[in-house]
């Protein structure tokens, strides 16, 4: 299966679930996320503010940024900047996807990031990430090849082989609600 074609198919099956039940599968996603060793002993996390195709992260969010230095990604052109979350009030549309993003001063000290949370459109057993096609993720991880990378999806978003290209860049763990 192509990448083009992969991605409608997925498409097809987020629109199948209801927002509300995304919010609860998140919700158990999350939960796992935040039973990892390698969050737990992290103080500086990389994440993504969530479209509402994704799973849901407002929540998380919400509950860690007064504890751990939490960064979410601002699209600038073609690439992201990080941006430090210090409450709901720092948010504003970005320009390009409408996503919030952070205000503050951007975050360059890409070597003190220890783990980030990846969204995904699909994602295999292997690690091996697809994402929208931009390629914004991939040019981020390739820049903090010391980071703990955990793709975050929903069950059927997992496939059987993601198509990679040699820029592509594998998680070290993937987490469903199932897995």
């Amino acid at each position: 299966m192509t990448k083009q074609e992969l991605r409608k198919e997925i498409r097809a099956a987020k629109k199948a679930v209801p927002f509300l039940e995304k919010c609860r599968r998140s919700e158990g996603i999350m939960q796992q996320v935040e039973r990892l060793e390698a969050f737990q002993h992290a103080h500086t996390v990389l994440l993504y503010w969530s479209m509402e195709d994704e799973v849901q992260t407002h929540n998380f969010v919400n509950r860690w940024y007064q504890t751990k230095c939490l960064l979410l990604p601002c699209v600038d052109g073609d690439d992201l900047r990080l941006r430090q979350y210090t409450g709901p009030e720092c948010l504003k549309a970005g320009e390009q996807f409408g996503i919030g993003e952070p205000t503050g001063p951007e975050y360059t000290d890409l070597a003190r990031v220890e783990i980030i949370i990846v969204p995904g459109v699909a994602f295999d057993r292997n690690g091996n990430r697809m994402g929208r096609g931009r390629g914004f993720y991939d040019r981020l991880l390739k820049s903090t090849p010391n980071a703990y990378k955990v793709g975050v999806a929903f069950d059927f978003q997992m496939v059987e082989n993601v198509p990679v290209e040699p820029f592509d860049v594998p998680m070290n763990k993937v987490i469903t609600e199932y897995v």
